[in-house]
């Protein structure tokens, strides 16, 4: 586990490459949030990002989510799904997380859609729900997500028949790849994607959430208005945690 130094000085470099992308490519700073992904790390390292003004966090998986807030409970910060989500763990994903960026088809939609329409008014969560649809833009089999010519479909599916989500963005990861070029074409799909929605089904979806710690500056300079920052932050990852 990294030193609580060793988070405050990662998230200072962090933040000043954010600010350093974001004016390379003419954009202001504050339309990029900068999630810390939490994944294998300990609920101290969570606080001491928390404490450095940290506010958005990503998770994996639920069960490990589930498994740390006794030790975060008390801190105001925003929670996000960020992995594969399993419909056995839906439920318990409405109630831990404030958004469920993977949704990549249309069963998980309507099956989340189906729990909040059947969950008491007093449950803690928003509705209509927020979620981003998931989408596989490098076609690297390994990955999840609907792949962008299915995009729409999947978005208009959504739209209509899953009244109790409201779909806010698209999420991708970005090719494993050196290429420069390969990195930054990916992220242009997803947002022409987001563009091309926006148009055709008259939507306001904001967010990208793309760019993590290794590709994060193409991202930005793509239009990302959500960057998933583990390694950097947090260091290498603590499966022990």
């Amino acid at each position: 586990m990294v030193t609580t130094e060793e988070i405050r000085r990662n998230l200072d470099i962090v933040r000043e490459n954010l600010a350093s992308a974001a004016a390379a490519s003419g954009r202001k700073l504050d339309e990029i949030a900068l999630m810390g992904v939490s994944k294998f790390q300990p609920a101290e390292s969570i606080l001491t990002a928390f404490g450095c003004g940290l506010r958005l966090f990503g998770e994996n998986r639920v069960q490990e989510r589930e498994s740390k807030s006794a030790s975060l409970v008390g801190i105001r910060a925003e929670w996000h799904m960020i992995g594969t989500l399993q419909r056995n763990k839906a439920r318990k994903a409405l109630a831990l997380f404030d958004c469920i960026q993977s949704v990549n088809d249309a069963a998980l939609a309507a099956y989340l859609d189906r729990i909040i329409a059947e969950s008491p008014e007093e449950t803690k969560f928003a509705r209509p729900y927020p979620i981003m649809v998931e989408v596989n833009v490098s076609g690297e089999e390994m990955k999840q997500g609907v792949t962008p010519e299915k995009c729409f479909a999947l978005i208009d599916n959504i739209a209509v028949k899953c009244p109790h989500v409201e779909i806010h963005g698209l999420m991708t990861i970005g090719p494993l790849s050196d290429d420069e070029k390969k990195i930054r074409d990916s992220f242009r799909t997803l947002r022409e994607l987001k563009e091309g929605a926006n148009e055709r089904f008259g939507f306001a979806m904001r967010h990208l959430s793309m760019g993590m710690s290794g590709d994060y500056a193409a991202a930005i300079g793509e239009g990302s208005t959500i960057v998933r920052i583990g390694t950097a932050i947090f260091g290498t990852r603590n499966k022990q945690f």
